[in-house]
């Protein structure tokens, strides 16, 4: 069975989100909003997400949040906005090779989405989303660990198992950025063993796991690592758990977990169980955290055909 993917899933691409794409085409904010209520608070905020990385976009979610003020869907979305734009300025390079003008824009741009989500969150204490987005927040504003996981309380009490705001606690945690090893997989082991069946959240285990491979460079150190009897076993349990659950959605946050377990089996040889995954999910595949091992499409598109055709034997 050939499988090949035509691009990185975006908002533009998510077949789950043609309503909302048709609602902001309206260029009123009403009908955006309807759709956005629609969701759950994790798939909420994965949309929200995904909505702020579409390029010209503040215009428009800035005239909705200073005319709607009582909607915490749109001072959150332009908070989701902000927040883009100040990573984009920042990039994804160590701090070490980011330029004071850059952290200059990058912390401009945090510090406005922190106001706009500490009001919605001062007054609509339940709007789980905004909870989430101060998650990441908490690491782009280097709060300290007692604050980070004040917020993450605060959202897992209003969205359990809620996985965007998981996989960014766990940036949080791990020692690129606050935190060490052992509190990263203590939390993913966390998230895993709390999850109810069929949930998203067991993926955390797989992105701590692919975390450390990066950390290793990959190569044949990150392959021993995710090769390793108990990283496989415990990937096998997570994936099962979660993914593989009879009644897994495969929904955008569905996506990205198929795309974690994927190439989580992937980097450890372990073809036949990255086959699964890459199978279930067919010509849709998310860029994270698959970009930590093709950069671009078409180098996905072989770790396909070396995993779906067999071009290569692998380990298993």
């Amino acid at each position: 069975m050939t499988v090949a993917v035509r691009q990185f899933e975006n908002f533009e691409s998510t077949p789950e989100y043609a309503p909302l794409r048709a609602a902001l085409a309206s260029n009123r904010w009403e009908p955006v909003e309807a759709e956005l209520a629609r969701l759950p608070f994790d798939h909420l905020t994965y949309a929200l997400l995904s909505l702020a990385d579409t390029a010209g976009i503040e215009g428009f979610l800035e005239y909705a949040a200073t005319t709607f003020p009582q909607s915490p869907y749109a001072r959150t979305a332009m908070a989701a906005r902000c927040i883009t734009i100040g990573w984009a300025a920042r990039s994804d390079a160590m701090a070490s090779q980011v330029s004071q003008e850059q952290f200059a824009a990058f912390a401009k741009w945090i510090d406005t989405a922190e106001q706009w989500l500490f009001t919605v969150c001062a007054e609509f204490p339940g709007f789980a989303p905004a909870w989430s987005l101060r998650v990441l927040t908490a690491r782009a504003l280097s709060v300290g660990e007692s604050e980070a996981r004040r917020r993450y309380r605060r959202l897992a009490e209003l969205s359990p198992s809620d996985y965007p705001a998981q996989a960014q606690m766990l940036q949080y945690l791990l020692p690129k950025w606050f935190g060490s090893w052992d509190a990263g997989l203590a939390f993913a082991r966390d998230c895993t063993r709390d999850a109810p069946a069929a949930s998203n959240s067991p993926a955390v285990l797989a992105l701590f796991h692919l975390e450390h491979w990066a950390s290793l460079g990959g190569g044949k150190p990150g392959t021993a690592y995710m090769g390793a009897p108990q990283v496989y076993s415990e990937l096998q349990d997570a994936a099962q758990r979660s993914v593989l659950h009879p009644s897994h959605r495969l929904d955008p946050i569905g996506v990205e977990a198929r795309s974690a377990f994927a190439m989580a089996f992937y980097t450890g040889g372990h073809y036949a169980d990255a086959r699964v995954h890459i199978q279930a999910i067919g010509d849709r595949a998310s860029s994270f955290p698959w970009t930590y091992a093709a950069p671009t499409v078409d180098d996905l598109n072989r770790i396909y055909r070396l995993v779906v055709d067999g071009t290569t034997k692998g380990r298993r």
